[in-house]
C-alpha cells in the first residue's frame, strides 16, 4: 500500500492587520473605550464652543452688555443655559434689586426715574447674545460629527454617544446655574443639536461600511509547499 502523501496546499489565513484588530474591538463591548469615547466627544465639543463663541460674542453684540456679563470668554456663556435663553445670571429681585442705581462710597446717591421698574439690561442681559450661542452650540454639534466618524464609528452607537453629550451637558448646565433649564429656545437649541449629530453621523458611518472593502481569499491566496512531508 503507497503511503499516504501529505497535502499539497495549504489555504493561506491571512494575519490580523491593525485595522482588523481596531474593528474586532470597536465591535465589542469595552467600558474604558466607550467611556474614553464619551470624553473625548465632550472635550471637542466644549473646545468647539471655546474657539467659536469669543470673536462671535465680540463682534455681534453689545459691548457693554457683554463687558458687564465678564466678557467674551466667561465661561458661563457656554455652560449656564440662562445667558443662551437670555435671562439675567442673577436674582433680579431681593437683595439685587436694592443694589439699582447710583451708589458712591457704599451709599446711594441717585436713583432712575422709575426705580422699582426692572430692566433686564441693568443685569447685562443681550438677547443678541442668546442667539448667538445658541449658533455656536449648532456649529459645535457639527464639528462633532468628525469625532463620531472616526472614533464612534458604529451606526448603532451614534444615537447613544449623541445623547450622552447632551444629558452631560444637562447635569453640568443644571449645576453650573443652580437650576433646571426652563427656557422653550434652550431645548430646541440642544434637540436641533442632537438631531444634525444623529442623522449627519449615521448616514456617514452607514455609507462608509457599505462600501467598505471585504476581505475575501480565493485560490489565488493559497501557497504550495516546499516540501512534502
Amino acid at each position: 500500500m503507497d503511503p499516504i502523501e501529505p497535502p499539497t496546499r495549504l489555504l493561506y489565513c491571512p494575519p490580523f492587520t491593525l485595522a482588523a484588530m481596531v474593528r474586532m474591538r470597536v465591535q465589542g463591548w469595552d467600558p474604558v473605550l466607550i467611556i474614553s469615547q464619551i470624553i473625548c466627544l465632550q472635550t471637542i465639543h466644549y473646545l468647539t464652543l471655546s474657539f467659536v463663541v469669543p470673536p462671535l460674542l465680540s463682534g455681534l453684540t453689545t459691548t457693554s452688555l457683554l463687558t458687564y456679563s465678564g466678557g467674551p470668554s466667561t465661561t458661563g456663556h457656554i455652560l449656564d443655559w440662562r445667558e443662551m435663553a437670555a435671562r439675567p445670571a442673577v436674582p433680579v429681585d431681593g437683595a439685587w434689586a436694592k443694589l439699582r442705581g447710583a451708589w458712591s462710597g457704599g451709599k446711594k446717591v441717585g436713583k432712575a426715574e422709575d426705580d422699582e421698574a426692572v430692566d433686564e439690561t441693568d443685569y447685562g442681559v443681550d438677547e443678541r447674545r442668546g442667539w448667538l450661542l445658541g449658533l455656536s452650540w449648532i456649529v459645535a454639534c457639527a464639528v462633532d460629527v468628525v469625532p463620531l466618524y472616526y472614533l464612534v464609528r458604529r451606526p448603532t452607537a451614534i444615537l447613544d454617544f449623541s445623547l450622552t453629550l447632551n444629558f452631560l451637558h444637562l447635569l453640568v448646565t443644571t449645576y453650573y446655574a443652580k437650576s433646571f433649564p426652563t427656557s422653550l429656545f434652550f431645548w430646541v437649541v440642544q434637540a436641533l443639536g442632537a438631531i444634525l449629530m444623529i442623522v449627519v453621523g449615521e448616514q456617514l458611518c452607514v455609507k462608509r461600511e457599505m462600501s467598505s472593502d471585504l476581505d475575501v481569499w480565493n485560490a489565488d491566496d493559497e501557497i504550495e509547499l516546499d516540501e512534502r512531508r
